[in-house]
């Protein structure tokens, strides 16, 4: 086997770990109720908005930019 094969057999490991990584984390129990927030974010009424710029919402009297 020459350089570039080994080479090309660490990145394909390397890449599938990282894909791994990321479904774990996806799926994990702690990430459940974010997501859950995230997907019916766009469902949400002004007056029901539920995060970082609720105040903000609120100040600007209900109004979303």
């Amino acid at each position: 086997m020459d350089t570039n094969t080994i080479l090309h057999i660490i990145m394909t490991v390397i890449t599938f770990i990282t894909f791994l990584g990321i479904v774990f984390w996806a799926w994990s129990r702690k990430r459940k109720s974010g997501f859950e927030a995230a997907a019916n974010a766009p469902f949400a009424l002004p007056d029901d908005a539920v995060g970082p710029d609720t105040n903000a919402i609120a100040a600007r009297g209900g109004q979303v930019s």
